[in-house]
């Protein structure tokens, strides 16, 4: 059980990693270059090194992620999370490193549609796999929790607030064409996340009518190991004796389980449909 508990700790801290350094090579490389100022501390932070070029977006990301770390201990104290401290820090410290390693004064290409669709693919991408094993990269994300904990508003759209007034700031310093790729990439960062987590978490529900549940259901538990409900049925048209088993797992089981089911019962009546939301043990927002 222990060593059960620190392998699974020991791979949710490689995809910690894995998803900041994504996010973090998105932001640097095609975010800050052109400017983008969609999205919360990184940002703020385009808006930041152009009003004092004297700091680099990367500096002013580190000193912005520190300070507001400083804030979440302060409010929050032990409940504050610490993978989003880990990931916090490696998304700072990684612009920085990337910033030593690999200096830059002009976008990498000369099309900013084509940077605004890896500045928001890659840093939506890399966000959703946090959110989606609970951790975030820190920035307004820990304001959100301090507004979640002491007040009652909305934090979704005290987000988006947010993140509109650090985007319209670009008016201020940037040019027109500037503005406007900041604010599509705003709407469609948000698509994105949505999208990413909801296939990430995508799952195949059964609904198998058969005569002999009895092989299916083995199969689901011994093979798949996942779990399966039986009920008694009759049908309309025959009048004979039939069995429904329900039952969810991931996609590639799925398609196991379809193939096996047409091995044994080729008669059996199968609906499969997508779902993304299951609550229940052995899944992710389940125990």
């Amino acid at each position: 059980m222990k060593n059960q508990s620190v392998k699974s700790i020991a791979k949710q801290y490689f995809l910690i990693t894995i998803s900041t350094l994504i996010l973090a090579v998105g932001t640097y490389f095609f975010k800050f270059p052109n400017n983008f100022t969609f999205g919360g501390v990184t940002g703020l932070s385009v808006v930041i090194g152009k009003a004092l070029p004297i700091i680099s977006p990367s500096t002013a990301n580190l000193i912005l992620n520190v300070l507001l770390l400083a804030v979440g201990f302060f409010f929050l104290g032990k409940n504050f999370g610490i993978m989003t401290v880990y990931a916090s820090m490696l998304l700072s410290f990684s612009l920085s490193g990337l910033e030593i390693l690999y200096p830059m004064d002009k976008p990498l290409t000369d099309d900013p549609m084509l940077e605004l669709v890896f500045a928001v693919l890659l840093p939506a991408f890399g966000s959703a796999l946090l959110f989606n094993i609970g951790a975030s990269s820190g920035g307004t994300d820990i304001v959100a929790m301090i507004l979640k904990k002491y007040t009652s508003v909305d934090i979704g759209r005290a987000l988006l607030l947010s993140d509109l007034l650090i985007t319209l700031s670009a008016f201020l310093l940037f040019d027109i064409k500037t503005v406007l790729f900041s604010m599509l990439g705003l709407f469609a960062k948000s698509l994105v996340v949505d999208s990413v987590i909801e296939n990430i978490n995508m799952c195949k529900y059964f609904n198998v009518v058969c005569s002999n549940p009895e092989p299916i259901c083995g199969y689901i538990v011994d093979k798949l190991k996942r779990s399966a409900t039986i009920c008694e049925a009759k049908g309309a048209f025959s009048h004979d004796q039939k069995y429904i088993i329900f039952t969810a797992m991931k996609r590639y089981q799925a398609v196991q389980l379809r193939q096996f089911i047409k091995h044994v019962e080729p008669g059996a009546f199968i609906l499969i449909s997508n779902t993304s939301e299951i609550i229940g043990k052995g899944f992710n927002n389940g125990g």
